[in-house]
């Protein structure tokens, strides 16, 4: 009788694939540059409002100023990766919370009573509505999902995991006007005065397909993380005195207290300090803006630019607190030693940073992503779809060039001079293309390693990872590829109906022109 024998599979560790990656990058940008392709985009001049051609070519890496380029910016990519920095700040302040016990106690008040697909729930939806706050959420809400879970009793992947995919997933869905919506509408106006120069956008236009889209997305994401994801997984264990029931106690009531208390001026004092108009409010606001959003979230504001700091701080102030209402915090020793307890172990963590950043790096100077969007754009200039097909064509050719290029304001300034008028001849409003444009471009963003926080979702995934084997970045993706398949086709259908039945997007604004 013939033994039949198993094929092992190669297992690549993360940090290996990355490596890969860089000089599969290096030898196509060399090969497409001999090849001398290329492709056209229109832009819109901002002052005549016509299409002006722009030509996207690729850059190779394995010229000699391709070789200067690696050298002398591989150390500047990594230390300007903004990723690094914040995440540091962010888990100096998630330690202080963790280590004094503020975390646990808060989970067990808030979720004890909860059913698992609650909790789930909740979560994803406060992950979907943190969008609101920018980038900046995967650093918050990553390692918190872990912790949730974890104190939940439950596998920390599953909280990493739901997470990743609300924020990735829902990173273009909000019922607040976000200040990217506020950059991209720019770009829409701007395309639709081409055919018609009085055209006016609301910061309202978008509010009710918005809202049906964060309640969809946030009940697909818990149905898809309880029933598939969870069922993929590997057991998580446990030791005997993480699964005792947690029993929160008289003090540990008496430091919740404390840590609220503290918390809740912090919280006044600055949400004072964004309010316009009032005594000596509004310090922290760029009011050079118009819009509110822009006055919070552009580059010179002060809220902006701080809002990792302010984030930190009141993490600190939660966990400091707490732990001296418990007494687990005595003095600056323990204090000092309660920030950098998450910082530990994390050597694996930076490289695997240092590697993603010298990758998305090394992708954006070869102008391949660039040139996929640019070849996208000619498609579309040729095409003779009008109404559904047009629809449909445009929503999934966002979705993979997005793989490419995950930058919402590069894309839409590539492709709105294009997707606009043409959206437009067909009868279909400029706010219906930015939709259908930012619905795309979000079903995908989950599953890409050229976006930047796709390394902290990884980075988690091997932290907490009990296995012998590392996480691979494939597997990582293979978690996530069942979200992107459901919503794909949810915000796909979403926009077809709003289109069909002809329902308001939101307030004075419709699917179609008429």
């Amino acid at each position: 009788m013939k033994r039949i024998r198993r094929k092992s599979r190669i297992k690549i560790h993360p940090i290996m694939t990355y490596v890969l990656l860089i000089f599969v990058t290096i030898l196509l940008s060399g090969f497409l540059h001999l090849l001398d392709v290329q492709a056209t985009y229109y832009s819109v001049n901002n002052i005549t409002l016509d299409l002006t051609p722009q030509t996207e070519v690729i850059k190779s890496l394995l010229s000699l100023s391709g070789v200067k380029y690696i050298f002398t910016n591989t150390v500047s990519n990594f230390a300007n990766f903004t990723v690094l920095a914040n995440l540091i700040i962010l888990l100096m302040g998630i330690s202080i919370m963790d280590k004094s016990g503020f975390l646990q106690t808060a989970i067990t008040l808030t979720t004890k009573r909860l059913k698992k697909k609650t909790v789930t729930f909740f979560f994803v939806l406060i992950c979907v509505l943190s969008s609101l706050f920018g980038d900046l959420s995967y650093l918050i809400f990553i390692p918190l999902g872990a912790l949730l879970f974890y104190y939940g009793k439950r596998n920390p992947a599953i909280g990493i995991i739901a997470s990743f995919a609300a924020l990735s997933c829902g990173s273009a869905i909000n019922v607040i006007f976000t200040s990217t919506d506020s950059g991209l509408v720019n770009y829409t106006l701007l395309a639709s005065h081409t055919l018609n120069s009085n055209y006016m956008i609301s910061t309202m236009a978008f509010v009710l397909i918005m809202a049906v889209a964060v309640l969809l997305v946030s009940y697909i994401i818990t149905i898809v993380t309880e029933n598939i994801v969870v069922k993929k997984l590997p057991k998580y264990e446990f030791t005997e005195a993480e699964l005792e029931e947690d029993i929160v106690t008289k003090d540990e009531k008496k430091g919740m207290i404390y840590a609220c208390s503290s918390a809740g001026i912090y919280l006044l004092i600055f949400i004072y300090s964004i309010i316009p108009g009032l005594p000596l409010s509004g310090a922290l606001l760029d009011n050079t803006q118009v819009n509110y959003i822009d006055k919070l979230f552009s580059v010179n504001a002060f809220f902006s630019n701080g809002f990792v700091f302010v984030v930190t701080l009141l993490f600190i102030i939660l966990g400091l607190f707490y732990g001296i209402g418990v007494k687990s915090i005595k003095n600056h020793q323990d204090f000092c030693d309660n920030l950098g307890h998450s910082l530990d172990g994390i050597g694996n963590m930076l490289v695997m940073i240092f590697l993603a950043s010298t990758f998305i790096g090394i992708f954006k100077q070869t102008n391949i992503g660039s040139y996929i969007v640019a070849a996208f754009s000619e498609i579309l200039k040729n095409t003779t779809f009008t109404g559904l097909p047009l629809i449909i064509l445009i929503f999934l050719g966002v979705a993979i060039i997005n793989l490419f290029v995950p930058s919402s304001t590069l894309k839409w300034y590539m492709l709105s001079g294009t997707i606009v008028p043409l959206m437009m001849q067909s009868e279909m409003t400029p706010e219906f293309a930015q939709i259908v444009f930012r619905f795309a471009e979000t079903s995908t963003m989950n599953i890409t390693p050229l976006l930047a926080y796709f390394i902290v979702y990884l980075a988690f995934l091997e932290k907490y990872n009990q296995a012998n084997n590392k996480i691979k970045l494939s597997e990582s993706i293979r978690y996530q590829i069942p979200y992107t398949i459901i919503i794909g086709l949810t915000l796909l259908v979403l926009v077809i109906v709003f289109y069909v039945v002809g329902i308001p997007l939101g307030i004075n604004s419709m699917p179609t022109m008429s």
